[in-house]
Order: C-alpha cells, then sequence, then structure tokens
C-alpha cells in the first residue's frame, strides 16, 4: 500500500532541534514556505532572537510570528483513506479486516465517522480527538458527498422523495440536494449520518443499491486518491477543516 504523502510531511526532525520552518508549519500557524517568508521578513524569535533561514529550534524554546506564540503539532496525524470493499471502520482489531490493521500506522487513530462495509470512498482518520468531535457533533451539518448506483431507473418521484425527506430509524432524514448522473446512478449530498442511512433512503422507497462511494467531507475531497490507498491531508486542508469545524460549532 502506498503513502501518497506531500513533501512538507516528509522532512524529519533532526536530533539537534527542528528548522524553524518547519516548527511554524507543525503549529499550523501557516505552510512552510509561508514560513520562510516571515523568517526572511524578520518577523520570527526564537527565545526573544530574531530567527534567519537555517535556525533551528529545541524542545522548550519561545518561538513567536510576529509576536504570536506557536505550539507544534507534530504527534498529530490526518489521513484520508480511499476505502475498499471489505474493510470495516472500526478500532476494534478483533475485528476480522479492521481498519486499523489495514493500515498498519504505529500510533493510535480514529476514523472519523463510519463507512459501511460494502461501501468503498473517503475515510478520515486521526489521532487528534478535538477535531473528530467537531465533525461528529450532529449540529454541525457538514456536508459528505456521494456516488450512488441502484437496481433501477431514477424516477421524478423519487428524486423528490429524496431530497425532501425520507421515514427510516424513527425519524425523517433531513433536506438533501440529489444531482441524477445516469438512468441509474446520482450524486447526493446530505449533512447528517445516520446508520446506512443512502441504504435505508433507496430501500424505503422500493430501490436497492448496487454500488456506494464517498467522494467527499466537507473541503476533503477524494480527488484521484486510488482505491486502497492513504495520504496525509495537506496544510491548506488542515486548516480548513479545523476553520469549518469551529465556526460550525460556536
Amino acid at each position: 500500500m502506498t503513502n501518497y504523502d506531500t513533501p512538507e510531511d516528509t522532512t524529519a526532525s533532526s536530533a539537534d532541534g527542528t528548522r524553524v520552518n518547519r516548527y511554524i508549519s507543525s503549529s499550523g500557524f501557516c505552510s512552510r514556505r509561508k514560513a520562510d517568508e516571515y523568517v526572511a521578513a524578520g518577523l520570527v524569535t526564537v527565545d526573544g532572537d530574531i530567527a534567519v533561514p537555517g535556525t533551528r529550534v529545541l524542545e522548550g524554546q519561545d518561538v513567536r510570528v510576529d509576536g504570536k506564540p506557536l505550539f507544534p503539532d507534530e504527534d498529530y496525524l490526518y489521513i484520508a483513506l480511499h476505502k475498499p470493499l471489505g474493510i470495516t471502520c472500526t478500532t476494534d482489531t478483533r475485528v476480522k479486516d479492521n481498519v486499523i490493521d489495514y493500515l498498519h500506522f504505529d500510533k493510535r487513530i480514529y476514523p472519523i465517522g463510519r463507512l459501511d462495509k460494502m461501501s468503498t470512498g473517503l475515510l478520515l482518520l486521526t489521532n487528534d480527538g478535538n477535531i473528530v468531535n467537531r465533525i461528529l457533533r450532529a449540529e454541525g451539518r457538514h456536508e459528505k458527498e456521494y456516488l450512488v448506483e441502484v437496481d433501477k431507473p431514477l424516477t421524478d418521484e423519487f428524486i423528490q422523495s429524496m431530497q425532501s425527506g425520507v421515514p427510516i430509524l424513527d425519524r425523517v432524514t433531513l433536506p438533501c440536494k440529489l444531482i441524477p448522473t445516469g438512468s441509474h446512478t446520482f450524486r447526493i449530498i446530505l449533512t447528517q449520518g445516520l446508520n446506512r442511512q443512502i441504504r435505508r433512503m433507496c430501500d424505503y422507497l422500493g430501490y436497492s443499491v448496487r454500488r456506494l462511494k464517498r467522494t467527499r467531507i466537507m473541503n476533503i475531497d477524494i480527488g484521484t486518491l486510488p482505491l486502497g490507498e492513504w495520504r496525509s491531508l495537506t496544510f491548506k486542508e488542515i486548516r480548513d477543516l479545523k476553520a469549518m469545524t469551529v465556526k460550525k460549532v460556536q
């Protein structure tokens, strides 16, 4: 299994400290390139001394950008996985084909939400408990987008019913957006995450789901990530994700 990581994620710290641009980037303040610009402008200090390109930061030193103190998040992982069929979204390693054993990470990570065993597509995983809680809070109404194939042609009644709300699990689903893409296929954007929601909605209306793939969670898109592979989220994706979740729960 290939790691589709970015160069920004692969530079390691050495025993004599971390380069100041990487330290700033790992704090989530800005990208490494932007950190270089702050350093060049003389806006970065390490223990009160103005940093220069190549300055290294040791554990416990006070790093500031334009007077603002920084705290690195180097221990946090943010992963996008293109989940294949048959993988179960559980941290219980006693379950066969669980996602934790599939990834074989050294650090303990957790899936953000679930994607049922017979569905494919985007699954986010992290060891940042704060972001997990923010995304999973129902009142956040965070968008998730799926590609779906069903067993018979779409009708106007099916499309309208799916968008208006369907009674499942002792409630009526929230309004959603459905865009037909073929006689038997459609894109659907949900803002809630009930158990097997799309499958249950289709079943209630007399349809069976043949294929289901999640392509987007909020600002994270699966893009061209190959089936079964994973990548680290980019700095911009993490920054925007955090901004969206903070805004939603305030």
